[in-house]
């Protein structure tokens, strides 16, 4: 399953980028063409995970494998991966710095999504850039596109997404709050 993956990326021109270190950094790169060099987004659907908490991205990755979480496409990239490369790629994720992607967002707007998030800086933090724990990622500055999809999944009973408090509260949101709440994270720097 790698080497196709590999060709495929070879197909994107990503094959020309330089030798990395070793094993798990090869690893790594075949996350690149969605998540950015150094786990740095450029997508508005696909979030940062370079500096992303290691218990959380190995949780996550995990979940994605055994099909407890929901993913269209994850799942299908971890199933030929063991569990020691998933905590190796974790590893290796979590200690590149985490990178904001700050996006301008309207001020009323901004307002409105930092009204609604109460619930949310019980575990995020005011701005979403302190977590209370290494299972909770960093939220500010993460593409509020990506935000929107995870809580529009969180608040489907539908969708697998293992996480009953973050259910909840995604759930106890207003309708015309969720968009708000993406970008007012997404407008944080810290």
């Amino acid at each position: 399953m790698r080497s196709s993956l590999m060709i495929a990326l070879a197909a994107l021109g990503l094959a020309a980028l330089p030798a990395l270190a070793g094993p798990t950094e090869d690893l790594a790169r075949t996350c690149n063409a969605c998540h950015g060099v150094n786990g740095v987004s450029v997508g508005p659907s696909m979030p940062s995970i370079g500096g992303l908490p290691e218990a959380y991205l190995k949780n996550v990755l995990l979940q994605w494998k055994s099909d407890e979480r929901y993913s269209a496409t994850m799942g299908r990239h971890f199933k030929g991966y063991s569990e020691a490369e998933l905590t190796a790629l974790a590893t290796y994720y979590s200690k590149l710095p985490y990178v904001p992607v700050v996006q301008p967002a309207d001020a009323k707007v901004v307002a409105q999504g930092k009204n609604a998030t109460d619930r949310c800086e019980t575990c995020h933090g005011a701005t979403g850039g302190t977590p209370d724990d290494a299972e909770t990622p960093k939220i500010n500055g993460q593409w509020a596109k990506y935000l929107e999809m995870e809580l529009m999944k969180y608040r489907n009973d539908a969708v697998k997404m293992p996480h009953k408090k973050m259910r909840g509260n995604a759930k106890k949101l207003a309708d015309e709050d969720v968009a708000a709440a993406a970008q007012f994270y997404a407008a944080q720097p810290k």
